[in-house]
């Protein structure tokens, strides 16, 4: 039996530890790599256009399986269009192997065609960034990186040059068992006990949520029920915390909407749950601040804390709701709860009066009428800028949907390549993506992937013809809109030419159509909305350094023109409320 090269055994590693596709784009040096895949029916490669795709796509696999997922650039440029996708995936936590192809081995540092230094550049988007230097070393340098990416759920890239991937391994790899899941973490006794005083003393408690609340739900709801706390959310919350929750007083930040702001500032302690919350600028500095989270280095690093509690949000309401004392007094969630409804009472104005008849088509009217119709367990990826508005706003959790986007990155063009990575982990759910039309033309060659695998992504595109969150930006900062047109083609019939099925819609009346025949066609489909570029309200008082670098320093709410459903989310809450 001929032995195997370094490739395949780089490959059936990759294989072993869970990942079933590699994204990338061929070439040179990475060429023995693909041609091992080509070998090995336990993976597939993913041709797509552009790495930043790849990188994209795999870090939304991994967001939807919590698997490890895979990437690939061939040397120099090839891994360098990794990057942008790779710091998204680590700071959203997401478990990705990248494979760096590197120059031959005898040349590096030598200033040799295509030369880059990748175990170098990727150091700040990865837990661990190597460079395989021998065949000897792969194994456990590839063993080392997976468990990185897995353990500490972010990146891990490993840079191998071309030429040590086609030489013969030096023996079969010993098959080291490989993490594959992370453990959940209790925290000490100690800072149970702490919690458990400072909310026992607590006369207003408030929650505030983020991502780690995922798989938490249930936790949460009995906790807050028991020390009638009002519950928050961070974006990256919503779609683990907001559904089925007769506590919930809305999402805090500049997109945030009801009472979150309020609740957080009026009571007596915050607690701040699995969440990483960047806008510092949002959270009090006059209240006790308790923080759980299972990352230590996310303790205190946005706010001042009175407790750092390390550990996940599950474990630690394990430990706490046996032991805090039942509170009987409700007079704060109440009153948060009835500001929380008047507030969505407030916004529910600009922007939905006739708004089947106005055109250019509102995109708060498209998000709703999405959001009515798309299954119940679609994923949505959402592009950064405006459609995070409409996606924060309009989509409605119920502990089975999925929203992705770079919501801790905030890159442009992100939807479609995330939707990419999505679709493959199931071909019959729906799939979702909320594009910009500025981040769909971005990244657009990679539409025909889509067309390719025959994914049956659906980009619904909301086609304002401008950067709208840039001249949001420049709008309240004083300064006139300048670069921020966009001259675009009839997308729809871009998409016709590219084999796909495409339509434009120009008119409300054509929209719910338009969308139920998309989802209904079996392949990958496109809906060109011409929406309002002058959708978005800004009330009066708002200065620069309210919105600059997206924090708020006051609970104004910035982004008007309704909430959706969440209104009467928030309605159907109020019964909870005893009445004199």
């Amino acid at each position: 039996m001929a032995k195997q090269n370094v490739a395949e055994q780089f490959v059936d590693i990759l294989a072993r530890a869970g990942v079933r596709r590699l994204y990338g784009v061929v070439g040179d040096s990475l060429n023995p790599v693909v041609d091992a895949v080509r070998r090995n029916p336990a993976i597939d490669w993913i041709h797509v256009r552009h790495e930043e795709t790849a990188a994209f796509a795999a870090g939304a696999e991994a967001q939807i399986t919590g698997k490890l997922a895979a990437c690939a650039g061939s040397c120099g440029p090839g891994n360098l269009h990794l990057i942008n996708g790779l710091y998204d995936a680590h700071r959203s936590m997401a478990p990705v192997l990248a494979l760096a192809s590197h120059i031959p081995s005898s040349e590096i540092g030598l200033g040799y065609f295509q030369e880059t230094h990748p175990d170098q550049l990727f150091r700040e988007c990865s837990h661990y960034s190597e460079l395989i230097s021998s065949p000897k070393q792969m194994p456990r340098l590839l063993h080392t990186a997976i468990q990185n990416a897995v353990g500490r759920s972010g990146v891990s890239v490993v840079s191998l040059p071309g030429d040590i991937a086609d030489q013969t391994a030096p023996g079969k790899a010993v098959e080291t068992a490989l993490v594959t899941a992370r453990p959940t973490v209790r925290p000490g006794d100690a800072e149970i006990d702490a919690l458990v005083t400072m909310i026992d003393a607590a006369d207003k408690v408030t929650l505030f949520c983020g991502s780690g609340t995922a798989g938490a739900h249930a936790e949460v709801m009995e906790f807050a029920g028991k020390i009638k706390s009002p519950v928050g959310h961070a974006l990256r919350g919503k779609e683990h915390i907001q559904y089925d929750n007769p506590y919930d007083v809305g999402m805090s930040g500049l997109l945030g909407y009801g009472a979150a702001y309020e609740a957080t500032h009026e009571c007596d302690l915050l607690i701040l749950l699995g969440t990483d919350f960047p806008y510092n600028a949002f959270l009090p500095d006059d209240v006790k601040i308790a923080q759980v989270d299972v990352r230590p280095e996310h303790l205190g690093r946005r706010s001042k804390l009175d407790l750092a509690v390390w550990g996940d949000v599950r474990e630690t309401l394990r430990c706490l709701i046996p032991r805090v004392r039942a509170k009987a007094n409700r007079r704060f969630l109440d009153r948060m709860l009835k500001k929380h409804a008047d507030a969505l009472e407030g916004v529910v104005k600009a922007y939905t009066r006739k708004v089947e008849k106005h055109v250019p088509v509102h995109p708060e009217y498209v998000a709703a009428v999405l959001d009515e119709l798309a299954d119940e367990d679609a994923v949505f990826t959402v592009d950064t800028g405006m459609c995070n508005v409409w996606a924060a706003r309009y989509l409605t959790p119920n502990g089975r949907r999925r929203v992705i986007g770079s919501f801790s990155h905030g890159s442009m063009a992100n939807a479609l390549p995330m939707a990419i990575g999505a679709q493959f982990t199931d071909r019959r759910r729906q799939v979702v993506s909320m594009s910009g039309d500025g981040g769909f033309a971005m990244l657009m060659g990679d539409f025909l992937t889509l067309v390719q695998y025959d994914l049956p992504v659906k980009v619904v595109l909301f086609n304002n013809s401008s950067l709208g969150m840039v001249e949001l930006e420049m709008l309240v900062a004083g300064l006139p809109s300048y670069g921020t047109t966009n001259k675009n083609p009839d997308f729809a019939a871009v998409a016709r030419a590219c084999g796909a099925h495409g339509v434009r819609v120009e008119k409300p009346r054509q929209l719910a159509g338009a969308l139920k025949d998309a989802f209904r066609h079996k392949g990958p489909a496109l809906v060109d909305i011409v929406t309002d570029p002058n959708a978005l309200s800004i009330p009066p008082k708002i200065s620069a350094e309210m919105v600059t670098g997206f924090a708020l320093s006051a609970s104004k709410i910035v982004l008007d023109g309704g909430v959706g459903r969440m209104l009467q989310m928030a309605r159907s809450n109020l019964r909870n409320v005893p009445r004199p």
